[in-house]
């Protein structure tokens, strides 16, 4: 079979396209689609399938939805699209997506929005993340990404922000935070952990902010420091870093959730705790037991490997054959005009901005200035984020005038 990934971004060329190559498949990966002409790639690579995925850099901009969309609406190949936001995005990212490029089939990373997307009449399946052995195996131990204690992710202080009740807080609080207040050294890889002082309760050092390391490099920390910190986003599902870190040898510490217990062992394959106390025991332990963490290590190999991206392929197109998706033809499902609503919050009408929305399409919107809204919200640019709380204006009932 012939698959063509309409993508570009690191952390998904190196995936489940690698998963579908292992299993026999014809892949290509367009890259960059700004000025790549997709009917043209299309005619010349003849694909069976057409698969986007993710939130990234080919999927973000309305421009390269609308893009998406026009290169695969009218050609008979299957366009199936994988979200993997769901399900804190499902509606700021994942929805407005999928309204604007029709994929013809959505796998999803939350097996509690397959239902949700089958009553909207989107043919839906799950299919979990998973780790490609050639990009996340063990290496040779390498001094320069030794820490006893390690985490590659990104800080997400605005997003942290926008979700409050994110399970990412409790995560962090349980894990990071007893560590950082009893001065175990971690090594933070990723981005913007210089502003995560306010969400963990306690600034990091500086010198232990590594900053941003190339994906295909983080197997060299997972595979030279004692123990690895994997967050989790919600109880009910994994990180694609779970995964990867197994594959790549760590010594891998999350959070005791109904999930990862049901797919690894704790204190067999990987560690897990529930509270602060219960990380400082673990940590302080095992930092002191070379010997355990290697049976770790080892047992976390072996239980990984059937979470490699070359059985989730393989589990792809059978349930794409399963239901019948390269005999269907296009999907014919229909979907509601996009829904701008609005809430009230602390005497202001409140809008989570979605991906796409530009300031001047929401002033159009809801009928107010570029200047009203910057006033409002403090910003400096016309810049917005995707989730962004945004105030529209104040609320005439509550005894003020409106901005209006």
């Amino acid at each position: 079979m012939r698959v063509l990934f309409l993508e570009s971004h690191p952390m998904w060329i190196h995936g489940l396209p690698n998963g579908f190559i292992d299993a026999g498949h014809d892949v290509k990966i367009s890259g960059p689609i700004d000025q790549l002409d997709i009917h043209k790639l299309i005619s010349e690579f003849q694909p069976d399938l057409i698969i986007t995925m993710g939130w990234g850099p080919e999927n973000t901009r309305i421009d390269k939805q609308k893009k998406i969309y026009e290169s695969t609406v009218h050609v008979n190949v299957p366009h199936v699209y994988w979200a993997t936001e769901d399900p804190t995005s499902t509606e700021i990212f994942t929805m407005p997506y999928i309204r604007r490029t029709h994929p013809d089939f959505v796998f999803t990373i939350c097996r509690d929005r397959v239902s949700y997307y089958r009553r909207l009449g989107i043919p839906s399946e799950h299919l979990d993340f998973g780790y490609h052995p050639k990009v996340h195996h063990p290496l040779e131990f390498d001094a320069q990404y030794y820490s006893p204690v390690s985490i590659v992710a990104n800080g997400y202080p605005k997003k942290l922000s926008y979700f409050p009740h994110h399970f990412r807080h409790q995560s962090m609080k349980n894990l990071i935070t007893p560590l950082l207040q009893n001065n175990i050294q971690i090594n933070f890889y990723g981005n913007n952990w210089d502003s995560m002082g306010p969400h963990l309760g306690v600034e990091i050092p500086k010198d232990w902010i590594r900053g941003y390391i190339d994906y295909t490099d983080a197997n060299k920390v997972y595979s030279s420091s004692d123990i690895i910190i994997g967050l989790q986003n919600l109880p009910t599902q994994l990180t694609q870093r779970t995964y990867e870190v197994l594959g790549s040898g760590g010594v891998f510490l999350t959070n005791s959730t109904p999930k990862i217990n049901r797919l690894f062992k704790s204190g067999e394959d990987l560690l897990t705790s529930s509270t602060p106390e219960e990380t400082i025991e673990l940590v302080n332990y095992f930092l002191q037991h070379p010997e355990e963490r290697k049976r770790i290590q080892k047992n976390g190999l072996e239980a990984v490997r059937k979470h490699s991206y070359k059985e989730r392929a393989q589990y792809m197109l059978e349930v794409l054959d399963k239901e019948g998706v390269f005999h269907k033809g296009k999907s014919l499902y229909s979907l509601d005009t996009e829904k701008r609503t609005t809430y009230q919050q602390d005497n202001f009408e409140i809008y989570i901005v979605q991906n796409g929305d530009t300031l001047s399409y929401i002033c159009k919107e809801f009928g107010v200035t570029i200047n009203q809204l910057k006033q409002l919200n403090g910003l400096t640019s016309d810049m917005i984020d995707t989730g962004f709380p945004m105030k529209i204006r104040l609320l005439k009932n509550q005894g003020e005038k409106s901005c209006e």
